[in-house]
């Protein structure tokens, strides 16, 4: 399967709400063991900031949904471990500054 194919493919997966095929996917799966190997199963942030945590996901640098040319693209993967994968994909919003003292 070509990057054209593999995207419509996917494409197809995000309308039909069942993006969990591809994550079923053998060549996902092979990948993403291929990618924790190469990355020692170290969190690369954790990596990053000095300290050692076991990577157990696989995350896509540039969101599947908004590039699935870069579904099967190893420079676009990345070893972390899952507080590191929540806090990338549920980072805190900023609370509007109150300048008006309200009591």
């Amino acid at each position: 399967m070509n990057r054209t194919e593999l995207a419509q493919w996917i494409n197809s997966l995000i309308q039909h709400n069942n993006i969990k095929a591809f994550y079923n996917s053998a060549a996902w799966e092979h990948l993403r063991r291929e990618v924790l190997e190469e990355q020692h199963h170290e969190c690369q942030i954790c990596k990053a900031n000095g300290v050692y945590s076991e990577a157990v996901t696989v995350h896509h640098i540039k969101y599947l949904r908004r590039h699935p040319e870069l579904a099967l693209t190893k420079d676009n993967l990345m070893a972390v471990c899952d507080e590191c994968h929540y806090q990338i994909h549920h980072k805190p919003k900023p609370k509007p500054q109150l300048n008006i003292e309200r009591w």
